[in-house]
This record gives structure tokens, sequence and C-alpha cells, in this order.
């Protein structure tokens, strides 16, 4: 068994030279690159960075989108024995600035000229970064700034480079062990500097091969590669495991073409976090809202009908034969062309994680016969930990341990996790790696759940943010805020929300509106708006967001363990959750506490019984610019039900 990324390329370059390996739609045209010629490119590229003076041991940030050349360049870094550390495409520069520094990093390739753009930012800070190599040319003739090169250059050097020295790479690829770092990963620094996450072609391999098994994936699958290649979900599906399985990873033209390059594609297997599915269900029902009095009925009806059907279908649960033949019409007409509309007609396994998703979304998918399950994981358990099983896929679990992990509770209900594939630590943070990893091998994982009678992980919420309501009529009452969350962002009008409530008498939200899905709303009912603020602040928008607000109150009083996290009070933002404005991570996962601190004059007006609050707040625009925002936000009140009597 091949032991290193190198040594998988190579393998599938001599067993199958001419199978396509990577794809890229350039200019509206699917481009294929054989595992054969991915070999000679990943053997220039690393004779051009031996050249360039890239040794064992050192590390290499790599910037961009998905592209097969920095695929490449991965790979070609790992042949040397030196460790890439991808960054986040979308980050402003100053987020590069400790990641570069603390990695003493000297050599950097980037996607194009926004990020060589950065990258020369940067150099005042991080004075070591040399050598910058860039991979379109586009808009960058003209630059003459010292250690700046195409790819194409590293290639041709490269290729000079190899010429003296046969067999240099092969002997560079054979000198790698699986023990060796195969890549740095950076958290994204909730709290504080984001940490480096370690990890092995060791463990990167052993969690991919484990997945691989689990769903039984082979070299005929065909994955699309649109979410950011810093995100370690991304880098497991279209990296580890596709040189591991030898499938065809295929990246998209931009991340504006996404859905109509997911068409052209048509995955068989599929991952993305629970914010592209809740877009995606929204952009459907964005289009039932436009369709006609008919469409809008058939689809309703279909849709009741394979809520109740589908599911049990999906499961392998035995069907009634009516109930069979109307819901194979309803394929025919409904659940078929939707599947194909979203580009998942082909999808064997689908797979969501990153963070909870609704129940109802969850349901919505595995309705219209989408094989769509959660797994378990983070950036430093390799993401395979728990995985779901055909036909057992539930909402409110996340499946169950895949071979080689342990899992345990400790007193307080925390997870920890034993597996093959855990990080080898922090870099240069032996105090951070001391607080997950004990001397016995078990990882701290921060979440909160449990393991149910069938053997499946149930996670409540981050460990940290689970909560008690602190007086009023539930007091003591378990507050878990993400689950709040996920039930509200389930309707297509609700983009984001962030629930408050620990140690406080009720619970109270933020909710950021969909401008889309709101927009579109509001202009079937002749309903004027000047942009995003303006819209969130309408009288009738606020009268929507409360029905959506209300259904979920009633459905959490039907249980009695969170009926007290029902929203007594709520407020819509008059701007959207930002990265770029320290309110979301990279990943888009909420930063609560930054939100807290941020919109501490909005939390106050919502629990002192206010009905407008006046903010002012600061933000960043798209070009660097800084500026502020402000508005006199409205306060709306929300009915609450009365907690469902456990049964006897």
């Amino acid at each position: 068994m091949a032991t290193t990324f190198p040594r998988l390329l190579l393998e599938h370059a001599a067993q199958r030279p001419h199978s396509p390996a990577l794809r890229e739609k350039e200019y509206g045209i699917w481009q294929t690159l054989t595992w054969g010629d991915l070999a000679v490119l990943v053997r220039e590229l690393a004779a051009g960075l031996a050249q360039a003076g890239l040794r064992r041991g050192d590390h290499l940030v790599v910037v961009g989108e998905n592209r097969p050349r920095l695929s490449a360049v991965m790979l070609a870094a790992q042949s040397l024995g030196a460790i890439p550390v991808p960054l986040y495409q979308d980050a402003v520069a100053a987020e590069f600035v400790f990641p570069i520094n603390n990695a003493e990093i000297a050599f950097a390739v980037v996607e194009d000229q926004e990020q060589v753009d950065k990258m020369l930012e940067l150099r005042e800070h991080c004075p070591q970064l040399a050598t910058i190599w860039f991979d379109n040319p586009r808009g960058l003739r003209s630059y003459q700034e010292p250690g700046l090169a195409s790819l194409d250059d590293l290639c041709a050097n490269g290729r000079l480079y190899a010429a003296a020295r046969p067999g240099f790479f092969e002997a560079e690829v054979q000198a790698g062990v699986a023990a060796d770092v195969a890549a740095l990963f950076f958290t994204s620094g909730t709290t504080g500097n984001p940490k480096g996450v370690v990890h092995t072609h060791h463990s990167l391999i052993d969690r991919a091969q484990a997945g691989a098994r689990f769903d039984k994936l082979t070299s005929a699958e065909e994955v699309l590669a649109y979410l950011p290649p810093a995100w370690i979900g991304q880098n497991v599906f279209s990296y580890a495991q596709w040189l591991v399985c030898g499938y065809v990873v295929n990246a998209p033209e931009s991340t504006s073409t996404v859905t109509i390059d997911l068409k052209e594609i048509g995955p068989t297997y599929y991952f993305a976090p629970p914010r592209v599915f809740e877009g995606l269900l929204t952009s459907v029902m964005i289009r039932m809202e436009d369709a006609g009095a008919f469409k809008r009925w058939l689809f309703a009806r279909c849709m009741t009908l394979a809520r109740r059907v589908g599911p049990p279908l999906m499961d392998g649960k035995p069907v009634g034969a009516l109930d069979r033949c109307w819901y194979a019409l309803g394929n025919l007409a409904i659940y078929g062309p939707l599947r194909n509309t979203l580009g998942l007609s082909r999808v064997r396994v689908a797979y969501t994680a990153g963070e909870a998703i609704g129940p109802d979304l969850f349901s919505f998918y595995r309705s219209i016969g989408i094989n769509l399950k959660q797994l378990y994981g983070s950036t430093e358990t390799a993401v395979f930990v728990c995985l779901q099983p055909d036909h057992e896929a539930r909402s409110d679990t996340v499946g169950v341990p895949i071979a080689g992990v342990e899992i345990k509770l400790s007193a307080s209900g925390e997870i920890l996790v034993k597996s093959p594939g855990l990080l080898k630590g922090y870099y240069k943070n032996d105090a951070a790696t001391a607080e997950v990893l004990t001397p016995d091998g078990w990882y701290h994982t921060g979440d909160a759940g449990f393991i149910d009678a069938s053997g499946h992980l149930k996670i409540i919420d981050r460990a940290k943010d689970v909560g008690r309501l602190h007086g009023g009529p539930f007091d003591a009452a378990m507050f878990a805020p993400k689950y709040v969350e996920n039930k509200l962002k389930f309707f297509a009008f609700i983009k984001e929300a962030v629930a408050f409530g620990d140690q406080r008498e009720k619970v109270c939200a933020f909710i950021n509106i969909d401008f889309d899905a709101v927009g579109n709303w509001a202009e079937r009912r002749n309903l004027p708006y000047a942009g995003y603020a303006d819209l969130a602040q309408k009288p009738e928008v606020y009268e929507l967001i409360r029905d959506c607000v209300e259904k979920v109150n009633a459905d959490l009083a039907q249980d009695a363990l969170l009926a007290g996290s029902q929203i007594s009070r709520f407020l819509v933002l008059h701007k959207e959750l930002d990265a770029d404005d320290g309110e979301l991570t990279r990943t888009r996962k909420v930063k609560r506490g930054a939100i807290a601190s941020k919109y501490a004059l909005l939390i106050e007006a919502l629990y002192a019984g206010r009905t407008s609050q006046f903010i002012e707040t600061a933000v960043k625009f798209e070009d660097g610019r800084s500026g502020s925002v402000s508005a006199d936000l409205k306060i709306g009140d929300a009915q609450t039900y009365p907690a469902a009597r456990k049964a006897a």
C-alpha cells in the first residue's frame, strides 16, 4: 500500500496513465488532465521548487480557488518533503500575516492577480516571503516585482533542473515516509490567532481510505471541487480521497458558474456544508414562487407525499404499493426534474458536515430521492470520525464511528475521540496541543453529545455554547443555540440567525434575511425597497419573519427538553454577517463571542423590552475600504407556546 500522496500519484500514473485525473472548465470548455500528464507536471514543478531552494521540512503557502495546477503544486511540494499550507482565498491580506510568519514561509504559489497583490502587500510584515509564483497571468504582464514569476517559468526551470539530474524526482518521492508531515491547516481563529493543525500522510490517507471503504467509493466517481481548498473538508474529499480512490475531480470555471457546472458534471459523490444545501433549497423556493398556480399546487401535493414516503423508501423500509405508485408518478413530474435542476441527479452519496443541519432541510433532500447523509469530524480528526450508513441516515444523529475510531464521553458530556486520523499537534503551540490531546491519545472535541441506543452519535451543540436559562417560566431549562438557529435557517427567507439566552430569562435572536428570497417575495407583492437595510426593516418583512419564528416556537414547544429555547423577541439586522467584518469564520460559522461583543447594544435593547434601537456599525467593503452603516432597528415580539407534556 502506498504511504504518501506522491507515491499514490505515481501508482495511478503507472496503472492508468490515460485516464482523467482532473478537469478544469476554461472559457466554457472542460479541459482534462490525465494521470500521466499530471505526473509529468508534478515532476516539473517539484524540480522547479527544488531549484528555487525549497527543501524538506520547509513550508509553502498555496492560495486560490480549486485549480489543477495548484493541486499539482501541493503534490510537488510533498514530493520534496516540503509542507503545503493552503489558506483561504477570500481572506484579506492581514489575515495571512500570522500563518505566514508562524510557519516561517518564504515561498508562495497563488492563483491570480488578486492573490499576488495580497502577497506583495504582506512583504512589509513578512520580509522572509521572497518568492511568489502565480497560475493565471491575466493583469500581471507589467508587474516587475522581485521574486515574482509564473508557474510556467517554474515548470521551465524544473525541466532544465530535472534534465541535469536524472532520477532526482523519484529519489525524493521514495525518501518520503507515512510519518512525514503532509500539510498544515490553519483553524479559523474564533478566539485569537489561528492554530496550525499538523497532519501527516498517514493520518490523512488512513481516514481517506476508511471513508472510501465505508461508502464503497471507486475510481468511477465524479466530484466537483468548489469549496475553499484551505478547508480540510474540501481537502479530504477532493485531494486525499481523490488520490486514494483515483476518481475524477472537476474544478468549476468560477464561483459564479458553480450551479451550471454542477449540472454539467452531475457528480456521483457530493459534499457540501449545510449553508450550500440551504442555498439550493432557497433557489428552488424562489422559482416556485414565480411558477403558475397549477405548478405550485402540484409541487405542494407532491412534496407532501414525498415527506411521508420518500425517507422510508431511501431507508429501505416497507412502503405500500399505492404510495409507491404515487411516488413514482411524483418522481416523473417533480422529484426527478428537481434533482436535475439542482445538479444532483447522478449523486450516489451526498454528505453534509461542518455544522449541524436542520432536520427539515435534511428531510427535504432525502424526500426527493437524494442519499444525503451526515458525517462528524473536524480539522483535528482529518474529518472522518462518524458516518451514517446507507438506510440509517437520520437528522438527529451524525452516524456511527467508522473503522479505527473510538469514542467516549467525559463526565461533563464532552465527546472524546481516539483515531488514526488525529492531528500530530498544533504547530509551535505545545500548550494548545496539551489542552486537546491527552497523554494516552484522546482528543477533546469540545462538542457535547451522547451515543444513542442504536449506536449513533448525537451532537447537542458546542459544549461551551450549551447553556441554561435563568429565571422566567423556563428557569434552568437547557438552551442549545445552534439547534434553534438551524430550525430558523430552514426557512428560505432566513439566511443566518444568532440566538442568545444563556443565564437569561428568555431567548432572543438576531436574524439575517436572505436578500434574494425576501427580495423576490417583496417584488411579487409590489413592495419597493432601496437595498438590504431598507428591505430588512419593512414592517411587512418583520411580519414575514415573525411567522417563521413562531412556527419554530410551535415546533420547539413539542420537545419538553428544548421548549424553553422558544424565541421571545427578535430583530432583523441591518447588514449581513460577514467574515471580513469578523462576524463569521471563513467557513461561515458564527463567531458568537465576537457578535455578542460587537452588538452588545442590540442585545441589551432586546432584553430591556425596547421597541427599536439605533446602531452604527463599522464594515469593510470588498475593495478593502472601511466605512460604516447605521439604522434604527425595529424589535419584534413573537408568540411562545406552553411546553408539551412528557408522555407517561
